[in-house]
């Protein structure tokens, strides 16, 4: 086995125990502690792995020019995305549409300020920044970056308990992969996942990512 496949081989095992076996010890239990807390540990060690590493263009973590580039096609999108789930939530379940703004406003105005800081942005730089340049070698095709990295985080999303937010999250997740894909910053990749989570704690579907 010679020095560059046994390095391949090295980082397959590295994702699988990451971006696998760790989402799903977790949701079996056999991993203490709130979610937020080790994905705050598992971005502190992404960034400083990042860091670390003399290949990985720094730039990537802002790229101001990346994000303004995408910034029209992420509003369009959104808008368009927003009223349609704002309508299907509002046909399909009339008594949950707004649910937490309406029953909850202090709660609904504390999570639209701290989800961005505590659960976005650690996301972007592990699914997207962390994973986009660990495993590049693996998945040299951007389609089957973007790809790998939807399915992964669509799998963390398992320590939920439930099928909607695995789903929501693959989805999302390839959105998120492909901006990154196209604008090489983590800023752009974060704000549009902002958008799409407030989006899902407003209109009535946050009660599929809380434990």
């Amino acid at each position: 086995m010679n020095r560059a496949h046994k390095g391949k081989v090295v980082r397959w095992l590295e994702l699988v125990a990451v971006f696998v076996a760790l989402p799903l010890l977790h949701a079996s239990g056999r991993i203490p502690g709130h979610v937020l807390v080790w994905l705050a540990g598992l971005a502190g060690v992404c960034l400083v792995l990042l860091l670390a590493d003399t290949r990985f263009d720094r730039r990537r973590l802002g790229n101001r020019p990346g994000w303004r580039r995408e910034v029209g096609r992420t509003l369009l999108l959104f808008s368009l995305v927003a009223v349609f789930v704002s309508a299907a939530v509002w046909w399909a379940a009339p008594k949950a549409f707004l649910g937490l703004p309406r029953s909850r406003p202090e709660l609904w105005l504390l999570v639209m300020v701290l989800y961005p800081l505590l659960s976005a942005y650690p996301q972007e730089l592990v699914w997207r920044t962390f994973f986009f340049h660990r495993y590049r070698a693996l998945f040299p095709r951007p389609q089957l970056m973007v790809a790998a990295s939807a399915i992964a985080f669509g799998l963390m999303h398992v320590v939920f308990g439930n099928w909607v937010a695995v789903a929501m999250s693959g989805a999302g997740g390839w959105l998120f992969a492909a901006t990154y894909s196209r604008s090489k910053s983590t800023l752009s990749a974060w704000w549009e996942h902002t958008l799409y989570g407030w989006l899902v704690f407003t209109v009535g579907l946050g009660r599929y990512f809380v434990f």
